[in-house]
């Protein structure tokens, strides 16, 4: 039986590109969603992978999904923490709320699901972390103060991790996209696309999910197991760490 990987977020966007690359070279894949019954539906229905639905901000529920996972899998080796969601705004205008929701998903989220597969990838003495991170927790965004803090913290867990998990053989990198061209940012005015963000991307176009997929494939193989604690920077040259 091959390895087993857990996409969170898995079954749209970036997330639904790493979950069909990682079953492409061979894992076998599980997508976590947490709300688009019909999407995740589709995404199973098209590809074969299966698909298991909770929200990683509540910690109960993702040691529930990780134990259903394992029963129906086997024990996860691969962990890609994708899910996020934007809630943004302002900072003058920032509810609590809104800097709760963000924070929650996007920052614990990453303690919620890799905190019930830690001791067991320290027990089997192999594993990789990886935590899908942002541009813009690499360099700030105005109008994103709950984003951008976030997104800076998913690097700092991913650093500090990175050196416990080590000596177990357990890998923990970080991949940080830019503009991708997903469903959502496609969605954006074209005059605005080309007038403000496009001339900000030395490349000149947006990336597109498969390379960042491309991006975690590397980085769970074995050919990345000395690469730990790293950021592989994946913005057509907008930003340099």
């Amino acid at each position: 039986m091959g390895k087993v990987a857990l996409v969170t977020g898995g079954t749209r966007g970036i997330g639904a590109a790493i979950s069909k690359a990682l079953d492409a070279a061979g894992y076998s894949v599980a997508a976590n969603y947490a709300g688009n019954d019909e999407a995740a539906a589709q995404f199973s229905s098209d590809t074969g992978i299966a698909t298991y639905k909770w929200s990683i901000g509540d910690y109960d529920a993702c040691v529930e999904g990780v134990a259903q996972i394992e029963a129906d899998l086997g024990p996860i080796d691969i962990l890609v923490n994708n899910a996020g969601i934007t809630r943004d705004s302002m900072f003058h205008k920032m509810t609590k709320e809104k800097w709760d929701a963000v924070i929650n998903t996007n920052l614990n989220g990453l303690f919620h699901m890799t905190h019930p597969i830690w001791a067991g990838m320290r027990e089997r003495k192999f594993g990789r972390v990886i935590n899908i991170s942002s541009v813009n927790g690499q360099k700030g965004q105005a109008g994103q103060s709950n984003y951008s803090s976030a997104k800076a913290g998913d690097l700092g867990f991913t650093k500090a991790l990175a050196q416990e998990g080590a000596r177990a053989g357990i890998t923990v990198n970080a991949v940080c996209p830019g503009y991708i061209g997903t469903e959502m940012v496609r969605a954006i005015d074209e005059d605005v696309l080309n007038k403000h963000i496009l001339p900000l991307i030395p490349v000149g176009r947006l990336g597109e999910p498969d390379e960042i997929a491309r991006c975690v494939v590397f980085l769970a193989s074995d050919d990345a197991g000395f690469i730990n604690g790293s950021t592989i920077s994946a913005n057509g040259g907008q930003f340099f760490s």
